[in-house]
């Protein structure tokens, strides 16, 4: 018995050592031969919520509360201030290959990867391997809401309204609830959760949706949201790309923000603090860069990627 579990050990560890092996010889997995093949070009529609309202309550909290809120739910307001360039994410999006699920740059291939948007999240309570997914047996959208927000069913049950084929509730609501609400923790959770409806899964604009609040209902399970952001961030893409045009309703933001990560180099030399307080998102938001670029310019610079110009 021992004998044979050493043995799988050793599979293993030759397996890892011959797909490093071949990474290095090959590149990505793209097939060989492989051209990356550009559609016509994608008209992506870039309409996000206006999150004025919600940056003017962050910023008149207190210290006490925002690392309150840091605690529980990472740097999520740091993408209040990462500025959405619509030059760069349309021509960001032309590059998206929905094929092979990847932006495919020239002979550059890349993806936003768990990690990676793990590491900009920096949410302290989130377990990695305890990955989101929708339980068979969901409790309703008006329990959900009752939980989180503390309100009565009579409250919630009044200000639920249908999208279509969904179940939202009008941030407004919401926005009321987190300045008048005695419940400080609730306010925090309130708050999060509009982030979540607006920002991250900005699917019906100056609404939180129904599936936002099973996914946040379950963070105090510690489960982590990078894989469903991930996977709508792909979806979104590989819709907008196939038709042709489409709005994007994934998270731009923190696309965007995982895009410069890549290309923070001074002379060539990186210069990324490695610690237990490093922000990532922080040092984003305070990276002065240039709106004046073209969306032609982009293109051609994206096009023409090398590997040495990506960290």
């Amino acid at each position: 018995m021992e004998r044979g579990f050493l043995d799988k050990v050793e599979d293993n560890a030759a397996i890892r050592i011959w797909s490093e092996k071949i990474q290095q010889e090959k590149g990505d997995s793209l097939a060989e031969g492989y051209v990356p093949e550009l559609w016509d070009f994608t008209h992506i529609s870039m309409t996000q919520n206006n999150l004025k309202e919600l940056k003017d309550i962050w910023d008149q909290w207190d210290d006490e509360i925002r690392q309150l809120f840091y605690s529980n739910y990472g740097e999520l307001p740091y993408l209040f201030d990462i500025k959405v360039g619509k030059h760069l994410f349309r021509a960001l999006t032309q590059y998206w290959n929905p094929t092979y699920s990847c932006f495919s740059f020239g002979r550059v291939d890349l993806v936003p990867t768990v990690e990676g948007y793990t590491t900009l999240l920096r949410c302290p309570k989130i377990q990695v391997d305890k990955a989101y997914s929708r339980a068979a047996n969901v409790s309703t959208f008006l329990k959900k809401l009752m939980n989180i927000t503390g309100m009565s069913e009579q409250w919630v049950a009044a200000r639920i309204k249908q999208k279509g084929d969904n179940k939202c509730i009008p941030w407004k609501n919401l926005r009321d609830l987190i300045l008048a609400h005695p419940d400080v923790k609730k306010r925090i959770d309130v708050f999060a959760l509009n982030i979540y409806g607006l920002v991250v899964f900005p699917k019906a604009l100056g609404h939180v949706d129904e599936a936002v609040s099973d996914l946040f209902d379950r963070l105090d399970k510690r489960v982590t949201p990078v894989p469903a952001i991930l996977a709508e961030t792909f979806r979104s893409l590989s819709m907008c790309r196939r038709a042709g045009e489409g709005r994007f309703i994934g998270c731009a933001q923190l696309l965007l923000a995982w895009f410069h990560s890549h290309f923070w180099k001074v002379e060539k030399v990186s210069y990324r603090v490695f610690s237990e307080n490093y922000s990532p998102l922080k040092e984003l938001v305070a990276t002065p860069r240039r709106d004046d670029v073209s969306e032609e310019k982009w293109m051609a610079i994206l096009q023409n990627l090398q590997e040495e110009d990506v960290e």
